[in-house]
């Protein structure tokens, strides 16, 4: 399991993922859930995933390799549109998956596959996609700002009451780190490190990636100080005049 979120705001768009895709008693596995596509001047498209890894780095390197066929054909990075990159990785989903998943299948292997896709391509506005393993997808809208993939349900609530389209990319930023602290406080199948990247709309160029892990001075003390503050407004709040 893993857990991924991606915010589309008026300022920016925030994307995260965690790198555990698997956790047991006697092993734990770290595979970095981000790929990057970037230009400087022209676009800059980030994917991440959550399901099968094998699934989804298949998917991913069929892209790759198009890249590198250049001219061949369209690709990720000749691609006129967010909406075009979209549905080349449905369709690439869609090829592995056709291939793959019924073997895996056959041995009670999860087949299930996930990605969000975002950025901006010279031209157009920022956009946001989720693709389903079905390689189908949908767009985020000035409504539904933001989408979250695998382990979603624990850090859904912060990122509610907080993020709307205005909120800063630095407000927004702090709100996907605690919303993966109280995911990683409940699930264990998530945790460090974090890839995080902060992209400001129209600047077509990454200007903040960073990757935390345990040794993070900020993380640890956004872990502590949410943590702190959770008990304190708890402890503030009155008791029922019914009891």
């Amino acid at each position: 399991m893993t857990y991924c979120v991606a915010m589309a705001l008026d300022a920016g768009m925030i994307f995260a993922s965690d790198s555990r895709t698997n956790a047991g008693m006697d092993q734990v596995a770290r595979f970095s859930k981000m790929r990057v596509f970037a230009r400087p001047g022209d676009r800059v498209v980030v994917m991440l995933s959550s399901g099968n890894l094998s699934l989804t780095q298949s998917a991913v390197n069929i892209l790759e390799l198009r890249n590198r066929e250049g001219d061949a054909g369209p690709n990720v990075m000749n691609a006129r549109s967010l909406f075009d990159i979209a549905r080349m990785l449905g369709d690439a989903l869609r090829e592995v998956r056709g291939r793959d998943a019924g073997y895996l299948e056959q041995n009670n292997i999860d087949s299930s596959a996930n990605f969000i896709v975002g950025g901006q391509v010279a031209g157009e506005d920022p956009r946001l996609f989720h693709v389903y393993g079905e390689g189908n997808f949908i767009e985020a809208t000035s409504e539904t700002s933001y989408f979250q993939i695998g382990e979603s349900k624990y850090g859904k609530p912060v990122i509610d009451r907080v993020v709307t389209r205005d909120t800063s990319l630095i407000d927004a930023t702090k709100c996907v780190l605690v919303s993966f602290d109280s995911t990683m406080r409940s699930n264990i199948s998530v945790g460090l490190p974090i890839d995080l990247l902060v992209y400001e709309t129209g600047s077509l160029e990454v200007r903040v990636r960073k990757r935390l892990d345990e040794d993070d001075p900020y993380f640890r003390m956004v872990h502590t100080q949410w943590g702190e503050g959770l008990r304190r407004v708890f402890g503030e709040l009155p008791d029922p005049d019914w009891m």
